[in-house]
């Protein structure tokens, strides 16, 4: 007979076997022969489906950081691809220019973008809402005009970054290679997962899932919710400049759409797809936003398309439009998204973009900014 306390222990070694099994299924399949008609271009260990996996991957390392700005911080940012693409730009400008390898360059682009993200956020933080999202916007459109413009010469201009080969491991260049890079962007969103979970459960991830309910009621139990958010912009930052650096090593180049507010809205939209405030909400809707954008793009490219009427033609030649309308759509019938709409099956209480642990957390602060108080005032007592 199964006890109450029992169920808890099974569904938490589920939900640890479970995603480690994933895992290991997911390293084994370029080693497979596996084919998904209508979602790979081929089998699974061929170059052209390893190359659509891994960017998945990419995008889905780069939504969960996006995840620790909306969904754990509550900040609607329209700016996180300037943090994508200086990983991906300075990663190759500073292998080109000042000709060091792969691995010290990264440690390089890391700690100026530490420094970069947190200079940026110090100043965007010190507004919230929407005139923060326009703050962010703002500096994403300068480093956009920076990228197109190149005014230094180094970063391609409209024809883009390539890859400086020579000082890129052998390993991880060329077709022949695409399996490297495909384990290379698995273990780089493993990666960003732990890093993810980390921060979201660590003291200044509840503290900002407190500051996202109520700001004011954080600031009178004596806490600095600038300096928590602060933390969180810069994390989230960091894992985006990482994946950004995958991306320069995936797609042997760099490219200025990655720097656009066009690309942080497509985030915003991988997020809202998976679910507000779910991790896996953020890989699931990354992943399948990108898998969708291929497909549709392959669709648009096909003859009979040509042969529609205009009426049909126009809308099935433009990928952007219907995912822009597949984003309506989730918004006004599916507002938890994919995550949300699980909970609702598995007949769970929904909670609301992760609302209740940080009611709960201003709960707990509060009783323990009040102990102290009362042990005070019964040691004055005669």
């Amino acid at each position: 007979m199964t006890t109450p306390t029992t169920q808890p222990s099974r569904r938490s070694w589920l939900g640890r076997l479970v995603p480690l099994a994933l895992v290991v299924l997911l390293a084994c399949l370029p080693l497979l022969n596996l084919s998904l008609p209508g979602v790979l271009p081929g089998p699974t260990y061929t170059p052209g489906s390893l190359h659509l996996m891994a960017l998945a991957m990419v995008m889905a390392a780069l939504a969960l950081s996006y995840h620790l700005l909306l969904g754990v911080a509550g900040l609607l940012s329209f700016g996180h691809a300037l943090y994508f693409g200086f990983g991906a730009y300075v990663l190759g400008i500073v292998m080109a220019e000042l000709g060091l390898g792969l691995v010290p360059s990264v440690l390089v682009v890391l700690l100026a973008g530490v420094v970069f993200a947190t200079l940026l956020g110090a100043i965007s933080l010190r507004v919230t809402g929407i005139p923060f999202a326009m703050v962010t916007l703002a500096f994403a459109q300068a480093g956009s005009v920076l990228v197109r413009r190149d005014p230094g010469r180094v970063t391609g201009g409209e024809e883009g970054l390539r890859l400086p080969t020579e000082h890129v491991p052998d390993a991880l260049i060329g077709v022949a290679n695409t399996r490297n890079l495909y384990w290379l962007a698995l273990a780089a969103l493993v990666l960003a997962f732990l890093l993810t979970t980390w921060v979201q459960r660590s003291r200044a991830g509840h503290v900002a899932e407190a500051v996202r309910e109520n700001e004011l009621r954080v600031r009178v139990l004596g806490m600095r919710p600038f300096v928590v958010k602060l933390a969180i912009f810069v994390a989230a930052s960091v894992i985006a400049i990482g994946m950004g650096m995958v991306h320069l090593l995936l797609n042997s180049g760099a490219v200025p759409t990655i720097v656009s507010a066009e690309f942080t809205i497509s985030l915003l939209l991988m997020v809202v797809i998976g679910g507000v405030g779910s991790r896996w909400g953020a890989v699931t809707g990354a992943v399948l936003y990108v898998l969708l954008n291929q497909r549709l793009t392959v669709l648009a490219q096909a003859e009979w398309v040509h042969d529609l009427p205009a009426v049909l033609r126009i809308p099935l030649s433009e990928p952007m439009f219907i995912l822009g309308t597949l984003f309506v759509l989730v918004v006004m019938f599916l507002p938890g998204g994919i995550a949300g709409t699980v909970t609702r099956l598995r007949g769970r209480r929904p909670s609301r973009g992760g609302a209740e642990p940080g009611a709960d957390r201003v709960e707990q602060m509060d009783d323990d900014a009040r102990e102290p108080q009362h042990e005070g005032a019964g040691a004055a007592r005669p």
